[in-house]
């Protein structure tokens, strides 16, 4: 037996994310993929690129230290190879380039800026045969800070990916408009016909804690009436309350609600009732396509 580590930066639009993985080799066995760390640092980069066109130096100085952090970590663990991918905060950054440039001089660490595509195809890598079954259809909605990528498997295949900007900090700052809403509509019912069984996969920080809020086992679907409720419980409080009586973190407790909502618009315009939350996402794809390479 064999043991690798490999690790992913994931730098989104709410947080950057390290995945450190164990990849264990074993002869005539398929390599299997163990989670050893993940630390998030909620930089919120998508506040100054949605809003202000640019990334601020604050920013930049705060992701550089981030980057400089990781950097040390994949040391102590050991990783041999790594991949760190940028979103859509640093997409469409008019001087996204010039940060990772900065980032790359002063850490060493090389960033890619992946476009809608490329984040899609990366999400649907991720695992997931033992969730998808062959008598039904799945609607995969990975929600982030800028944008949500939709995937749909039918009989086990992937026939259909998009990526959308409506994200949480997009919708925080009022900058999805109702076309935009109307197109996500389109595309998702037209994927579906009443025919199909219809299940959603969830990924993304934010379906992850409301998983952990319902109390429900690891394996255990959401139901579309329990987030419906919890989605009105969590709009009926305050800021300050949400992280006082729910303990939810600071850069937490604001865009979960946004969050909630494209899940509940996915569920209801493709008909499904149950929504899976496997705890995977773009980092765990990008250490397969790393690994794989």
């Amino acid at each position: 037996m064999k043991i690798r580590k490999y690790a992913a930066i994931d730098i989104g639009s709410n947080a950057v994310r390290l995945l450190v993985n164990n990849v264990i080799e074993q002869e005539d066995k398929a390599a299997s993929f163990k989670k050893s760390a993940l630390i998030r640092v909620p930089v919120r980069l998508g506040e100054d690129s949605f809003t202000k066109g640019a990334i601020s130096e604050e920013n930049l100085q705060r992701l550089i230290k981030t980057m400089q952090s990781f950097d040390l970590l994949m040391q102590v663990y050991g990783v041999e190879k790594y991949m760190a991918c940028a979103t859509s905060a640093l997409r469409e950054a008019k001087n996204g380039k010039e940060v990772v440039e900065k980032v790359r001089n002063a850490t060493g660490v090389g960033i890619e800026i992946i476009d809608g595509k490329q984040e899609a195809s990366i999400i649907a890598s991720t695992d997931l045969k033992e969730l998808i079954k062959n008598d039904r259809s799945y609607l995969y909605v990975d929600v982030g800070g800028g944008s949500t990528e939709f995937t749909v498997f039918k009989q086990g295949e992937l026939l259909a990916s998009k990526s959308f900007k409506i994200g949480t900090l997009r919708i925080l700052n009022n900058l999805v408009d109702e076309a935009v809403w109307n197109a996500v509509q389109q595309w998702i019912t037209s994927q579906f016909n009443e025919n199909n069984k219809v299940e959603i996969i969830g990924s993304g920080g934010n379906i992850n804690k409301l998983h952990k809020m319902s109390g429900r086992k690891i394996g255990q679907p959401l139901s579309f009436i329990w987030l419906n409720a919890q989605y009105h419980f969590l709009n009926s409080m305050g800021y300050d309350d949400r992280i006082s009586e729910l303990g939810l973190n600071q850069d937490r407790a604001d865009v979960i609600i946004p969050a909630a909502k494209i899940f509940l618009s996915a569920s209801k315009w493709s008909g499904a009732k149950k929504i899976h939350v496997p705890k995977i996402g773009l980092a765990d794809g990008m250490i397969k396509t790393l690994y794989y390479q």
